[in-house]
């Protein structure tokens, strides 16, 4: 361990799959430890590659092939373990995300849950190792009141601090070439912004054959009716995902040649620069609405899941029921927001600020968390601090 990193903490959630989210989450998470903490990070992740490259952390530890007696040899090395951000409390891959924390726990390592999502959790044994994992942990903070609710329904009757995605302290990064302008995109039309995802394991009730016919009958609308060139910008690339889908609903098109497709690889700071030029977006993916806010602009949201309804809950805003929504409907919904452009973002602008605040709060717990361990280890807490920060959050 380098000398001047006095502390070890690991990080474990979603990390490595090439989702921008994701990876916006685990890059604000970085930025906010080490302004603050001398400390050697270790990121629990699925491209151990990738993430060293992506994020210069510490170490990266190809978490996925490891067995349990492996990953006992990388936990049992950390003063502190995290879990999360993100949306990883549901039904189909919980066990994967919470095994390191049951191992901690074993080890007498402190673990912080980190602004994480909860849902779906309808199973049994998914809401029963949530439970247990939840009452082991020294903090627990989730992004969003609806998770806070789901966790209280499901039996959690631990203390659980609402907090806001860690994304939302994100910076925008310069873009090396000007993606939109240089390839002449949209000239002569106002460029608005789309977002689609898969259905998947975290968005089960997602219906490909239902939203893929919508979001194409509202995209030849808004180039009929707004004069507008639509670029999709996929937020998720490991397995082109959100290529595919973003190409899948443009072949239901009547106007394909008035559209771009977002394929070459930007980080998520530099996505957020290039939202910036677009007048309006309507999006499925949580951090495209997230970064659209950031940046000012207008968003219409179709939401797949709580995480979603969790973000429109927090601003005050409308949304279209997607399960429920027809073609007619959503064009109506968006006739609406366009018209309602500047209300929706002055109503952006004033309550963003207390998201980021409690964005914020998250970091706050875990030096907290820190203090602690050090003073029970009969160690100076002000050796965690970096030399440019006095200790104060």
């Amino acid at each position: 361990m380098d000398e001047s990193k006095v502390v070890r903490i690991g990080i474990s959630g979603s990390y490595g799959g090439n989702n921008m989210g994701d990876e916006a989450i685990l890059q604000s998470m970085i930025n906010q430890i080490r302004k603050k903490v001398k400390a050697e990070i270790v990121v629990f992740s699925r491209d151990p590659g990738d993430t060293m490259n992506r994020h210069k952390v510490d170490r990266a530890v190809a978490i996925r092939t490891m067995s349990r007696r492996e990953a006992e040899v990388e936990v049992q090395r950390l003063d502190v373990f995290i879990v999360g951000g993100g949306g990883i409390l549901y039904d189909v891959d919980v066990h994967k995300y919470l095994r390191e924390a049951q191992i901690a726990y074993k080890k007498g390592i402190p673990v912080m849950v980190y602004a994480v999502g909860a849902g779906p959790l309808k199973t049994p044994a998914a809401q029963q190792l949530v439970k247990e994992v939840l009452d082991i942990a020294a903090v627990v903070t989730v992004r969003d009141k609806p998770s806070l609710r789901l966790l209280e329904e499901i039996g959690v009757h631990r203390e659980i601090i609402v907090t806001a995605d860690p994304a939302l302290l994100l910076e925008p990064e310069k873009v090396q070439i000007n993606f939109l302008s240089q390839s002449g995109i949209g000239k002569g039309r106002m460029l608005f912004g789309m977002s689609v995802r898969e259905p998947g394991k975290a968005a089960p009730d997602i219906k490909e054959e239902h939203y893929h016919e919508i979001i194409a009958n509202a995209a030849d609308y808004m180039i009929d009716r707004y004069n507008a060139h639509i670029v999709f910008i996929p937020m998720e690339r490991k397995t082109a995902v959100d290529l595919h889908q973003s190409y899948a609903v443009i072949t239901k098109m009547v106007w394909p040649q008035n559209v771009s497709v977002l394929d070459a690889e930007y980080s998520p700071g530099q996505i957020m620069t290039i939202i910036k030029d677009l007048k309006f977006v309507v999006g499925m993916r949580l951090h495209f609405l997230i970064f659209a806010a950031l940046q000012g602009v207008p968003f219409v949201p179709l939401p797949y899941s709580g995480k979603v309804m969790g973000l429109l809950e927090e601003l005050h805003l409308d949304t279209p029921p997607l399960k429920n929504i027809t073609a007619g409907r959503l064009i109506a919904f968006i006739d609406k927001a366009w018209d309602q452009r500047n209300e929706i973002l002055e109503r952006i602008e004033n309550l963003l600020p207390l998201l980021q605040k409690r964005s914020a709060q998250n970091n706050t717990l875990l030096i907290e968390l820190l203090r602690i361990l050090y003073a029970r280890r009969g160690k100076s807490p002000e050796q965690l601090f970096s030399d440019n920060n006095t200790g104060q959050t």
